[in-house]
């Protein structure tokens, strides 16, 4: 407990600090502190005799943001959620993960992806890569400089450095460099992750032509231990940590993924420009009312798993001759042109946009280059049909439709169909979202061919169909938000262990109809400077045990709030997170699938984390202390069988925003 108490007494100091040197601010208006905090960092260093850069001088859009115009927004430096830096545990989008950042995961709640087309089914690595919709494009009227850094003792450390600049008003470059490393809990957890792109945006001076070009690379490595060799060190009160027996104790057995895209989109505006920005600033954007746009990608992925060492070591199916190290080996090349045309109708004023007619048809080609070590290269082809129209009745109406449909190639007759409405019902009442999907999707590659050295078949599988429809409540006067989702499923896929041995894995595509129902609500709550935020998920299907996640998902979190000078502000709190128990998964190591195996249920305990975030002028700073209460309720917790998560660790992190 010597961290906790260290946490508390850090956390107390600085917010006794700062209000003993600092005259207390007036009180917050309707605005939050966070918005009112950046806007006072600004107006305080404009102030000054000389030009002060400041954020307000750096604006940003993305792949998103410019889906239908040219939309930028703000650098955001608020302090509220800095401290929830671990892709694994965020609150609401919780994991299951083998224990450390870095290693594999798969979402917590049910959360089916919505793609179409080929996918070779490697999934446990995404929340750690790097991808075109998170990079970033800047407008930096000043050189843009963000460093960020976490540490969590010698075990844990990440480094994020971005950079951005213009070569002209219209026409910007940057870089991101992330890194993570773990050296992990147990004995052979270690994690080295890199992700690193180079992008530059270019804007016509007539804004009606833009351009988007970018290289993106990801390499991901996790060295895999096999579990610890005593699955009860909590109830037997092992010292567990570095020194526990792991399966996979010598040379590390590792996973290598690899990735390189690049990736050029251009657009040119036809027809009237129209100009919006948002009352605050916020958002500011130029509207077309015809555009022309085309995508090109190229995209090499590998999924590498080398086994240095010979045997099985009790992890591994023992196999007649298996004395060798072995690779194994699956890559997929990509080539992808995507053309669109755009129509946009409206009125003149945009005080008020009503009666907008939207119109959206394109045609995506996919050609692929597919190999599975020792198979040969496959080479094939998908062509997309793409489409969206959408309406707004009013300003409180509006009605979106879009299909996507593969209609040549290898996996022709894959759909998504989508429709939603929002309705601005009052300021007061909030709105409402009606949704709806319709997805077909081919088998992932890896469900229908596996030559991997313990894992071999060959299956033909039947398509996946989920239908869903959705209820989405929203009142932002009131912090509140609620969401109702019912999915039902056909042709379900997934692992479980083989009848042959309990080492071995296997696809199985169930015969019967899924039903799934999930609420999920979301509260905040205000009481002068303390603050309460409510997170509730409730799922119920009829295969809760197939789909191996939980009736109940919570969070809360409690915490003070204050800001002691216009560039000084300090939160200090701590979070709570609890499920239900459920039916936890297996992990095979050699294809980082995670599976259906024997029935485990573990005992389940709150977990809660202490923390303290600051803002200092430029600075955001964070302290945690992660599983505070460990040996409270239990020595320690599962959420993947085998696989005992990490024990309390004290973690701090700063991000340091430079303008000039």
């Amino acid at each position: 407990m010597k961290y906790y108490s260290l946490l508390i007494g850090l956390i107390l100091t600085c917010i006794t600090s700062a209000y003993a040197q600092v005259r207390p601010a007036n009180p917050a208006s309707g605005r939050s502190a966070d918005s009112e905090l950046d806007s006072l960092r600004r107006r305080e260093e404009e102030k000054q005799d000389t030009v002060i850069f400041t954020a307000k001088y750096i604006r940003y859009t993305t792949v998103g943001l410019l889906k239908d115009s040219t939309r930028t927004v703000f650098l955001d430096t608020t302090l509220t959620h800095f401290h929830h830096y671990n892709p694994l545990i965020l609150p609401e989008r919780p994991t299951i993960n083998l224990g450390n950042i870095g290693q594999p995961a798969r979402d917590l709640l049910f959360n089916p992806r919505k793609n179409i087309g080929f996918d070779p089914g490697f999934h446990s690595l995404d929340f750690y890569r790097l991808n075109q919709d998170s990079i970033r494009y800047y407008r930096a009227r000043t050189p843009f400089t963000s460093l960020y850094y976490v540490n969590g003792t010698s075990r844990e450390q990440i480094f994020r450095v971005t950079h951005a600049q213009n070569i002209k008003p219209n026409w910007s470059f940057g870089a991101n460099y992330f890194r993570i490393n773990n050296e992990g809990f147990y004995l052979n957890q270690n994690t080295s992750n890199l992700n690193a792109s180079v992008f530059t945006w270019y804007e016509g001076p007539k804004k009606r032509y833009n351009l988007l070009l970018n290289g993106l690379f990801n390499t991901l490595k996790n060295a895999e231990n096999g579990s610890v060799v005593n699955e009860n060190i909590f109830e037997e009160k092992e010292d567990n940590g570095i020194s526990s027996t792991v399966r996979l104790g010598g040379t590390p057995v590792r996973h290598v993924w690899k990735q390189k895209e690049y990736f050029i989109k251009q657009f040119y505006y036809i027809g009237r420009l129209d100009t919006a920005k948002t009352a605050d600033s916020v958002i500011a954007s130029v509207r077309p009312t015809q555009r022309l746009s085309h995508q090109f990608t190229y995209a090499n992925d590998g999924y590498t798993f080398n086994k240095p060492i010979a045997g099985s070591q009790n992890v591994f199916p023992a196999m007649v001759g298996d004395t060798l190290a072995f690779k194994d080996s699956t890559t997929v090349k990509r080539i992808s042109n995507e053309f669109r045309y755009s129509f946009y109708l409206r009125g003149r004023s945009l005080s008020f946009v009503k009666n907008e007619l939207k119109l959206d048809v394109g045609l995506q080609h996919d050609l692929y280059k597919y190999q599975q070590l020792p198979v040969g290269i496959e080479s094939f082809q998908n062509v997309t049909l793409k489409g969206d129209l959408g309406y707004r009745f009013s300003d409180r109406v509006y009605i979106n439709g879009s299909i996507n449909q593969i209609t040549v190639g290898r996996n022709a007759g894959d759909y998504l169909y989508e429709a939603q409405s929002e309705i601005q019902l009052s300021k007061s009442v909030g709105r409402i979202i009606l949704g709806a999907y319709i997805q077909n999707k081919s088998p992932e590659a890896l469900f229908e061919r596996s030559t991997y050295h313990y894992h071999k078949w060959t299956e033909s599988f039947d398509n996946t169909k989920i239908n869903n429809l959705s209820f989405t409540y929203l009142n932002p006067k009131y912090s509140f938000r609620a969401k109702a989702e019912y999915f039902l499923m056909s042709k379900y896929l997934y692992y479980q262990v083989s009848d042959t041995s309990s080492l071995q894995i296997r696809p199985v595509q169930s015969d019967n109809l899924i039903n799934m129902l999930k609420i999920t609500g979301r509260k905040d709550f205000h009481f002068g400077r303390f603050n309460l935020e409510s997170y509730l998920v409730l799922q119920k299907s009829d295969f809760q045990d197939l789909l191996q996640t939980p009736e109940i998902y919570t969070f809360q979190s409690f915490y003070y709030k204050r800001r002691f000078s216009p560039s000084v502000a300090a939160h200090a709190g701590f979070d709570v997170r609890w499920s239900s128990k459920y039916n936890a998964p297996s992990y095979a190591i050699n294809v980082s699938q995670f599976y259906v195996g024997n029935e485990v249920r573990f005992s389940s305990y709150p977990i809660v984390d202490v923390w303290g975030e600051f803002a200092l002028k430029r600075a955001n700073i964070f302290l945690r202390y992660d599983y505070a209460n460990q040996g409270l309720f239990s020595k320690g917790y599962y959420t993947v069988n085998r696989y005992p998560m990490p024990g309390s660790l004290l973690r701090f992190g700063v991000q340091w925003n430079f303008y000039d």
